[in-house]
């Protein structure tokens, strides 16, 4: 019988130099960083500098990578990090959750709204937006890696996974959700254009809430168990980390639409500007005449 399935037999290391090498993964996480970054920047051209901007990145890469790591330590390892501590910070060995990055940058982002002085929902719900890019890239490192795909599959686009001596085809849900994540952006910012980049405070964020999160619970179905520990469960650990973030979307959105439109900043008004200064200038040049003897002008009435 002809094979139809796709073979994935990638290495994860793209390339090395002496004892040091380079993983796909890490170029890909990279990305989703420099990527994300230049989403932001289109998407606020107007309403923050690219300094800013920079500023802004290095916060989530630390929130995102802090998070993503002892999120994974704590939620899927406790007994064995607690025992051994030091081998929290040892990221180079892997183990990075996506609930954890989360929470992470929850926290940068309070920490950066403070800094530059604006209210925490009016940076989440303009971050959020972009978010989905780098979920992309980093979903396509986990490709790369040959890890976090699903259960056995008959469908034509199932792929094999060689490395990890697999002999029948599983859903590559690394692909499912990266396209997912790609998707989430073009919808949220279609809905931060259409509300010409002022929308109700907490409407991105819950939309980004639920749609991310949502999707995460019901993709979970057709995912291998992450940990031996989750074989038994009605729910494993990543759908029961969704729901609170599902239910803090539908929040969100309760909040949201109690909420007043923003309005946007208004020009000047030039006009009035302008009569301030004319009568200004008329009044220097009849105090000026009167210094030199000069007597000012003044129209007869009728």
């Amino acid at each position: 019988m002809l094979d139809l399935f796709i073979h994935w037999n990638v290495s994860p290391e793209a390339f090395s130099i002496g004892s040091w090498t380079v993983r796909w993964y890490g170029i890909l996480y990279g990305c989703a960083f420099v990527a994300s970054s230049w989403a932001f920047k289109e998407l606020l051209r107007k309403e923050m500098s690219a300094e800013t901007v920079n500023q802004l990145l290095v916060y989530m890469i630390l929130g995102t990578v802090i998070g993503a790591r002892i999120g994974d330590c704590f939620f899927y390892h406790p007994l064995y990090y607690l025992q051994n501590p030091f081998e929290i910070i040892a990221i180079w060995n892997g183990g990075l959750s996506s609930h954890g990055g989360a929470c992470g940058i929850l926290i940068a982002l309070y920490l950066f709204s403070r800094k530059i002085h604006k209210p925490y929902i009016w940076v989440l719900d303009r971050v959020v937006v972009v978010i989905g890019v780098a979920g992309f890239f980093i979903r396509m490192g986990n490709l790369a890696n040959s890890e976090i795909y699903g259960i056995q599959t008959g469908m034509p686009w199932g792929i094999i996974f060689d490395r990890n001596n697999e002999t029948l085809p599983k859903h590559p849900t690394q692909i499912y959700e990266a396209l997912y994540y790609a998707f989430t952006w073009l919808v949220l910012r279609g809905v931060f254009r259409k509300c010409k980049n002022q929308p109700k405070p907490f409407l991105i964020f819950g939309l980004f809430l639920i749609m991310v999160f949502g999707f995460r619970f019901c993709i979970e179905f057709i995912k291998n168990p992450q940990e031996d520990f989750e074989a038994n469960m009605l729910f494993n650990m990543g759908q029961w980390l969704s729901i609170p973030f599902v239910l803090a979307g539908v929040a969100s959105l309760i909040i949201s639409s109690r909420q007043k439109q923003s309005e946007p900043v208004k020009k000047a008004d030039h006009t009035v500007l302008k009569n301030v200064s004319s009568v200004h200038s008329d009044t220097i040049t009849a105090h000026t005449q009167q210094q030199n003897g000069i007597k000012p002008f003044k129209k007869k009435r009728k």
